[in-house]
């Protein structure tokens, strides 16, 4: 049940999702992997919305490179961990919420306990191989996977949906090469927006998801446009032939 506390500060999102969805948020729990660029909107606005337990998972210290667009952090965080810093702000952003801040690497040893039995994946990395692990991960244990990327003023998003929709590696099947990439802070403040309104459609059941389809920003040319994606019969990972995948629900 939703508090009086809670119907005022929920007020106009109850007028659009009824109380019914503002308790599934309330419900909900999120892990996000990643409290940098993407991170940081995805967290602040899953915050203020009211989710309810947001686990937020990143094995960083905040840099001064990273001001110009991670935005939970502050300059008098360089040094800190980002985890500290994010866990005190999105605390402080909304207090009747759980707010979980894991210090720790994403690997295959450890994605099972950090994800436990969290309703949604939200994608905020910044390199493939742990992406990888997280699909794989969605894929085994049926979780919703809220993917986005960025580059530059270029960025994508996309939701995955287990047994419904193309996966990760259906749709990357090689990962681009690892590289030091620019960014322009408004970029992740945007991707990290679709993606944050993805997650709450999905628990509110509201709204077409991105589902089977790619959400490309063009952020030189102001505009916004769509490619339809199918998933691979062949895939490695959501294949009729995939690989045993050792996660556990």
């Amino acid at each position: 049940m939703l508090s009086p506390r809670e119907l005022e500060r929920y007020a106009r999102q109850v007028m659009l999702f009824g109380e019914e969805g503002q308790e599934r948020l309330k419900k909900a729990t999120i892990f996000i992997a990643g409290a940098g660029g993407l991170g940081s909107p995805v967290s602040i606005y899953l915050a203020v919305a009211g989710v309810g337990t947001i686990i937020l998972v990143d094995n960083d210290l905040v840099e001064r490179t990273n001001l110009n667009r991670q935005i939970l952090h502050f300059d008098r965080d360089i040094g800190r961990r980002k985890t500290d810093s994010a866990g005190e702000k999105l605390q402080a952003i909304n207090p009747d919420i759980d707010v979980r801040v894991i210090d720790a690497t994403i690997d295959a040893d450890s994605i099972d306990r950090l994800v436990g039995k969290a309703d949604g994946i939200v994608d905020a990395m910044d390199n493939f191989p742990t992406r990888y692990l997280l699909n794989e991960k969605a894929c085994a244990a049926d979780i919703p996977f809220f993917h986005g990327a960025i580059r530059g003023l270029y960025g994508q998003v996309t939701t995955i949906l287990p047994g419904r929709t193309a996966c990760l590696k259906c749709i990357f099947p090689n990962p681009p090469p690892k590289e030091v990439f620019p960014v322009v802070g408004m970029t992740p403040g945007l991707i990290g927006m679709v993606q944050a309104t993805e997650v709450l459609k999905y628990i509110v059941g509201s709204g077409d998801l991105l589902a089977n389809r790619l959400f490309l920003w063009d952020g030189m040319r102001a505009c916004v446009d769509e490619i339809a994606l199918e998933n691979n019969p062949s895939c490695s990972v959501c294949g009729k032939n995939r690989n045993s995948i050792r996660v556990e629900k």
